[in-house]
C-alpha cells in the first residue's frame, strides 16, 4: 500500500455522524411529516444561498479528516536479500495538506504582510561592497517569480483572471447540465428553462443557489491562484501562511460544531422526554441532575477538565506516537465536555413539550389500549419533538464555534499546536500591540469564522421557521 491511513477518534466520529446524518436523510424520505419541511427550506432564496457555503466549508473540512502517513523511501536490497519492510513517516497528513502542498511548504522568516514581497521588519543586510545596511529583505517564496517589484500589480491582475477565468469554467460545467435536465423532465427547450432560471420563476431558487455557487467557486480559483504565488493573507511570526492556516482551522470549527451535538443529543432527548412523560421521581431525577450540572460554571468545569487531560497526557508520553494524535485528543475531550455542559438546555426543552404532549388524547388512548410506554415514547413522543431537537441543533452550532474561539483565547481549548480559529485570534492578541499593527492574522480569522457563522445562522432561522408549528399554521 503506498500511503498508511490514520483514523484518529475524531475522524471516525465524523464518519459515524455522516452514517447518522445519510440515515437520517433516508428516513426523512419515506416520511412526510419531515419532508415537507425540508422542502419549505430547499424554496427559501436565504436557505439555498446560506447551505451552498456550509457546502464548501464541508468539503473543505472532509478533506483534512482523511488522514494518512506517506511511506519512506528505502534503499533497494542487494541481491538474494529479502525485501524490507515497508516504513512510513511519523508525519500525519490529511487530503487538504496534499492538495495544498506549496501553501504548507512556503515557510518564510517571520511576519510578511498580504501580498507583500519583503518581510514586514528590516534586517541587517550585507551589501556586495561590505557595507551593512537595515532594510526589509525579499520574501523566500512570495512573488519569487518577479524580477521587478513593479510588476506585482499586473502580475496580480493577470493571475486573479486565470483563476476567474477557470471558477467560470467549473461552474459552466456544473450549473448547464441542471436546465438541461430541467428542460427534459418538463418538456420544454433549453432557452426557455433557462430563463425561467435567470427570472426566478422556478420552484426552487435556482438563481440563487447557482449565483452563491458562482460566486464561491470564482473566489475560490482567485484565491487558489493567487496563492501559489503570494502570501495572499500574510504570515505569522514563525513565517507560516496565514491563509492556509485559516483552512486549516476549518476541520476544528465544524468538529466542535458538530461532534459536541453528537454528544449532547441522546442523553438531551432520552432524560428530556422521559421526564416529562413519567413524571413523579423519574423527573425529579432529571431536574435534580440538569439543575446541579447548571450550577456549576461552565468555564470552570471545562478548564479542570483540560488540566486533568494534560496532566494524563504528560504523564503518558508515551500513549501518543506523533502530536497529532495529542492534538487530537484533547479536540476529542473538549467536545465532550461541552456537551456534557450544553445538553440540559434542550432537555429542559423536550421535558416541557413532553408534559404536553403526554395529556393528548392519542396518547392518553394508547395508554388505555395497554400500549408499552417505551412504544408510546418512539412513536408519539419522539416524532412530535424531532422540531425541536432540529431547531435547537442548527441554532447551537453557532455558539459552539464561537466558543471554540473564546476558550482557544483564554487557552483552555484545543491544543495550541492545532490549527484553530481561537489559536490565531490568541496569537494575534500580542500582535495588536506591535508598531505598525499586525493585522492579517485576526482578520482572517474573523472573516472565515464570520461566514461560517452568519451561513449557519441564516441557515437556522430557515430551518427554524420550516419546522416550527405555529408558523406552519400561520401561513
Amino acid at each position: 500500500m503506498p500511503l498508511m491511513p490514520v483514523i484518529l477518534w475524531t475522524d471516525a466520529l465524523v464518519f459515524l455522524l455522516l452514517a447518522l446524518g445519510v440515515g437520517f436523510g433516508l428516513y426523512a424520505s419515506h416520511h412526510e411529516h419531515l419532508r415537507a419541511p425540508w422542502r419549505r427550506v430547499a424554496r427559501s432564496r436565504v436557505g439555498m444561498g446560506a447551505l451552498v457555503i456550509l457546502v464548501f466549508y464541508v468539503l473543505i473540512g472532509l478533506l483534512d479528516t482523511i488522514h494518512f502517513r506517506l511511506p519512506l523511501t528505502a534503499p533497494l536490497p542487494a541481491a538474494g536479500q529479502p525485501a524490507a519492510e515497508r516504513q512510513f513517516a511519523p508525519e500525519v497528513l490529511s487530503l487538504l495538506d496534499a492538495w495544498a502542498t506549496p501553501l504548507r511548504k512556503h515557510q518564510e522568516k517571520t511576519y510578511s504582510a498580504p501580498f507583500a514581497l519583503t518581510l514586514f521588519v528590516k534586517e541587517a543586510m550585507t551589501q556586495p561592497d561590505g557595507s551593512v545596511i537595515r532594510d526589509y529583505p525579499r520574501l523566500k517564496w512570495g512573488g519569487r517569480h518577479l524580477k521587478d517589484p513593479g510588476q506585482r500589480g499586473w502580475d496580480i491582475a493577470g493571475t486573479a483572471l486565470t483563476g476567474l477565468a477557470g471558477g467560470l469554467v467549473v461552474w459552466g460545467l456544473i450549473a448547464l447540465p441542471i436546465p438541461w435536465r430541467m428542460a427534459r423532465r418538463r418538456g420544454l427547450t433549453l432557452s426557455v428553462m433557462s430563463e425561467q432560471i435567470r427570472a426566478g420563476r422556478t420552484e426552487l431558487p435556482w438563481r440563487t443557489a447557482l449565483g452563491t455557487l458562482a460566486v464561491m467557486l470564482v473566489l475560490g480559483f482567485i484565491a487558489g491562484e493567487l496563492a501559489l504565488k503570494y502570501h495572499i493573507l500574510g504570515t505569522d511570526k514563525v513565517g507560516e501562511d496565514v491563509f492556509f492556516q485559516a483552512l486549516k482551522s476549518i476541520r476544528t470549527g465544524l468538529v466542535i460544531g458538530t461532534l459536541t451535538t453528537l454528544v449532547m443529543l441522546p442523553a438531551a432527548v432520552l432524560l428530556g422526554i422521559m421526564a416529562g412523560y413519567f413524571r413523579g421521581w423519574v423527573d425529579d431525577i432529571i431536574q435534580y441532575l440538569y439543575t446541579t450540572l447548571n450550577a456549576i460554571p461552565g468555564v470552570l468545569l471545562i478548564a479542570a477538565a483540560i488540566l486533568m487531560l494534560q496532566v494524563y497526557m504528560a504523564n503518558h508520553a508515551e500513549a501518543f506516537e506523533s502530536l497529532v494524535q495529542r492534538a487530537d485528543l484533547r479536540l476529542l475531550f473538549l467536545c465532550l465536555i461541552l456537551g456534557v455542559t450544553s445538553w440540559t438546555g434542550l432537555c429542559r426543552l423536550l421535558r416541557g413539550e413532553a408534559l404536553k404532549l403526554r395529556e393528548a388524547d392519542y396518547v392518553q388512548a394508547s395508554v388505555a389500549l395497554g400500549v408499552g410506554h417505551f412504544a408510546i415514547l418512539g412513536r408519539h413522543i419522539l416524532p412530535n419533538v424531532l422540531h425541536i431537537v432540529m431547531i435547537t441543533l442548527v441554532l447551537d452550532f453557532s455558539g459552539l464555534v464561537l466558543a471554540e474561539a473564546v476558550l482557544s483565547y483564554v487557552n483552555i481549548g484545543v491544543d495550541p499546536t492545532m490549527n484553530s480559529w481561537g489559536n490565531m485570534i490568541n496569537s494575534a492578541r500580542l500582535e495588536l500591540a506591535r508598531d505598525p499593527v499586525v493585522w492579517w492574522s485576526l482578520a482572517a480569522a474573523f472573516l472565515f469564522m464570520f461566514t461560517l457563522v452568519l451561513a449557519a445562522n441564516l441557515f437556522a432561522d430557515v430551518v427554524r421557521d420550516a419546522f416550527d408549528p405555529r408558523l406552519r399554521g400561520a401561513r
